[in-house]
């Protein structure tokens, strides 16, 4: 576990300054979140970026976990397995339009689980915008 931890904090340190317009045309980021049965568990999921900063939309079982994350408001994110940035999360319930739009564009198959939000048949998602820890500082 000293070794993964060792690992990481390297990876961190070799990732540089976060550009978040520099990673907007990646498909997918994974975020690590600490839940207290489970332990490290890394997520994966769609982006998007809005004013320089990375916008989530999330689901049922990734909100559980965001919520249940003991490092809360920090979590890592990573894109591939060497660029891994200490992020700041805070939840933005009104970004919602803004962040659903730019997921459509974005994404082509979001249209396929529109009509299911729109009817009220899934979970409402959480929001978050991401922004470097040590902005938040």
């Amino acid at each position: 576990m000293t070794f993964l931890i060792g690992l990481l904090s390297l990876a961190l340190a070799a990732a540089g300054p976060f550009d978040a317009k520099a990673v907007a045309d990646q498909s997918t980021l994974e975020f690590l979140t600490v839940g207290p049965e489970e332990g490290e568990h890394w997520s994966t999921v769609w982006f998007v970026v809005i004013d320089g900063a990375v916008c989530l939309r999330l689901g049922p079982r990734a909100i559980d976990r965001v919520e249940r994350h003991k490092d809360a408001p920090t979590m890592k994110i990573r894109f591939g397995a060497d660029e891994v940035y200490e992020m700041r999360f805070e939840k933005v319930s009104d970004m919602g339009p803004a962040i659903a739009q730019a997921m459509y564009e974005k994404y082509w198959t979001d249209i396929i689980g529109e009509p299911f939000r729109r009817l009220g048949l899934t979970s409402e998602p959480m929001m978050l915008r991401l922004v470097p820890a040590a902005a938040g500082t």
